[in-house]
C-alpha cells in the first residue's frame, strides 16, 4: 500500500494536506512533535469520515528520531511504502539579522532544510526502488522574494526551492517527482502573529489565503495527472511577488 507522510499536520496547511489527501484516498501518516491531542484529533477525523490514518510522532530535525520512528514505522507495514512526501513541518523564529541569535537561526534551518534533507534521504530508496513516488516542500512567498525579519527563514526556504529543482533531476528517470510550493500570506498558526488588515492590502486578492487552498494544490501535484511536472517552485500568493 502507497501512503502518504505529511510532516507537521496537526495544524494549519499540514493538516489541511493530510485531510484532503486522505479524502482523495491516501492512506495518510500525520506527524508532529510536541502536538499529540492535536494530532490525534486530526487521526480520528479522517478515521472517521472513512479514511485511513495513523500517528507517527518524530522530530524531523533529529536524524536519530527518524530513523527509529521509520524502522518501527517498516516493521509494522512490511508490505508498504511512502509514495507521497510532504515536508511540510516549519518554524519561524523573526528577528532582525543583527540581533538575530544563533539558536534563533540553527532552529529554522534546522527543522525545515535539514528535516527535508534527512527525511527525504530516508524515504527515497522504496520511492526510487518502486518506480514512483512524490516529494513535495513547502516553501514560501519569502523563500522567493525574502522579508525583512526573516533572514533565517527566508534562507531556509530558499534552499528548500534549490535542493527541490537538484533533486527533481536526480530522480526524474525513476518517475519520482520533485516540487515546491510556495505560499504568500496564508490563514494559519503561523500567521497568527502579524497584522493581517495591513498585509492584506499588499496582496492584489485583498484577502489571505485558506489553508485548504494550498491543500488543492499539493493533492494534484501528488496525482497521477502531475507526472510530468517536477523541479518547480509554484506560487499561491493571491498576486503578491
Amino acid at each position: 500500500m502507497k501512503y502518504a507522510l505529511v510532516t507537521g499536520s496537526s495544524r494549519g496547511i499540514g493538516r489541511a494536506v493530510a485531510l484532503k489527501l486522505a479524502q482523495d484516498g491516501f492512506p495518510v501518516i500525520v506527524n508532529c512533535l510536541s502536538n499529540i491531542d492535536a494530532a490525534a484529533s486530526l487521526v480520528a477525523e479522517i478515521d472517521a469520515a472513512g479514511g485511513k490514518a495513523e500517528l507517527l510522532q518524530f522530530d524531523v530535525s533529529d536524524p536519530e528520531a527518524i530513523e527509529a520512528a521509520l524502522e518501527s514505522w517498516a516493521q509494522a507495514h512490511p508490505e508498504d511504502y511512502v509514495d507521497i512526501l510532504v515536508n511540510n513541518a516549519g518554524i519561524r523564529r523573526d528577528n532582525l539579522m543583527i540581533f538575530m541569535q544563533n539558536d534563533e537561526w540553527h532552529s529554522v534551518l534546522d527543522t525545515t532544510l535539514n528535516g527535508f534533507f534527512y527525511l527525504t534521504r530516508r524515504l527515497l530508496k522504496d520511492m526510487l526502488t518502486h518506480r514512483h513516488g512524490r516529494v513535495i516542500n513547502i516553501s514560501s512567498l519569502s523563500g522567493l522574494k525574502g522579508l525583512p525579519g526573516q533572514v533565517n527563514y527566508s534562507a531556509a526556504k530558499a534552499a528548500l526551492i534549490g535542493a527541490t529543482r537538484a533533486l527533481s533531476q536526480e530522480v526524474a528517470q525513476r518517475k519520482v517527482t520533485v516540487n515546491a510550493v510556495c505560499p504568500g500570506f496564508i490563514e494559519s498558526d503561523m500567521t497568527a502573529g502579524l497584522d493581517r488588515d495591513e498585509l492584506k492590502k499588499l496582496v492584489p486578492m485583498r484577502r489571505f489565503g485558506r489553508a485548504d487552498e494550498v491543500a488543492d494544490l499539493v493533492a494534484f501535484l501528488a496525482s497521477d495527472s502531475a507526472a510530468y511536472i517536477t523541479g518547480q517552485a509554484i506560487s499561491i500568493n493571491g498576486g503578491l511577488y
